[in-house]
C-alpha cells in the first residue's frame, strides 16, 4: 500500500479533475444561456437551452470524470473523492480513523485548486456568470429540503460505493462504471434542486474560489452540503453493513 501522502495527494488530484471538469460543464452551460429570459422562476440558467438534457449532460460529465479518476486512481487511494464518503467508511471501520483527516483535507484542499484553475482557464465570467458552479438550494426549495435532498442522494452514491465498491463478494472491474453512471443520474434528477452536489468537497471548492476571486457569498448555505451528504452517507454505509451480514 502507498504511503499515506501519496494517497493524500492522488485524493486531492482527483478531487482536483472532479471539480475542474464536472463544475466546469455546469459553468460552460451558464455561460451559453447568458442572455436567454429565463422561462420559470425555477430557472436559473442551466435547462433554458436543453431543460433535463442540460442536467443529463452535466451529470454525464461529472460521472464520466469520476470513472476515469477510479480506474486511474483508485488502486492508490481508493479514490474516495469525496469527505462524505471517507467519513462513511469510517463509521463502518473500513478505513482507519488516523488516516481519515488527511483525506478530507487532501479532497478538499484538491477541490478548491480545481475551481481555481477553471477561473484561469475560462476567465472572469467563470465567476461572474456561472458563479464557479457553487451549488445553492434553487428557488423555492427550503433549507430543510435541500439537506433532505442532499442525504437521500448521497445515501444512494453511498449504497452503490458499498455495493460494487467495498463488498469483496461484487464482480471486479465494473465499480468505476457503475458509480460514474450512478453520478450522473443523481445530477440528472436532483440538480435543479440542491445543485447536487452530494460531496462536502465539491461545495466548498467553489465557495472559497469565489469568496478569494470577487463571487457571491453563499457560506450560508454550506452547511446544506456538510450535514446532508455526510448523514446519508453514513446512514448507507450503516445498513448495507446490516443488511450485507444477515
Amino acid at each position: 500500500m502507498a504511503s499515506l501522502s501519496t494517497r493524500c495527494i492522488a485524493e486531492g488530484v482527483g478531487t482536483l479533475l472532479l471539480v475542474y471538469f464536472g463544475t466546469g460543464a455546469a459553468v460552460i452551460t451558464l455561460m451559453l444561456a447568458a442572455g436567454t429570459k429565463p422561462v420559470s422562476a425555477f430557472n436559473v440558467g442551466i435547462g433554458e437551452l436543453g431543460g433535463m438534457g442540460d442536467w443529463l449532460a452535466i451529470g454525464l460529465v461529472f460521472g464520466i470524470t469520476i470513472a476515469a479518476v477510479i480506474y486511474a486512481l483508485g488502486r492508490v487511494s481508493g479514490a474516495h473523492l469525496n469527505p462524505a464518503v471517507t467519513i462513511g467508511l469510517w463509521a463502518v471501520k473500513k478505513f482507519p480513523s488516523g488516516e481519515a483527516l488527511g483525506y478530507i483535507v487532501a479532497q478538499c484542499i484538491g477541490a478548491a485548486a480545481g475551481s481555481v484553475l477553471l477561473y484561469f482557464s475560462l476567465g472572469a465570467a467563470a465567476v461572474t456568470t456561472g458563479g464557479l458552479g457553487a451549488t445553492a438550494p434553487f428557488p423555492g426549495i427550503g433549507y430543510g429540503q435541500a439537506i433532505l435532498v442532499e442525504a437521500i442522494a448521497t445515501f444512494v452514491l453511498m449504497l452503490v460505493i458499498m455495493g460494487v465498491a467495498v463488498d469483496e463478494r461484487a464482480p471486479p472491474g465494473f465499480a468505476g462504471l457503475i458509480i460514474g453512471l450512478t453520478v450522473a443520474g443523481l445530477i440528472t434528477m436532483a440538480g435543479n434542486i440542491t445543485g447536487a452536489s452530494l460531496n462536502t468537497a465539491r461545495t466548498f471548492g467553489p465557495y472559497l474560489a469565489d469568496s478569494l476571486l470577487g463571487g457571491s457569498n453563499l457560506w450560508m448555505y454550506f452547511p446544506i452540503y456538510v450535514i446532508g451528504p455526510i448523514c446519508g452517507a453514513v446512514v448507507a454505509a450503516l445498513f448495507y453493513t446490516k443488511i450485507a451480514a444477515d
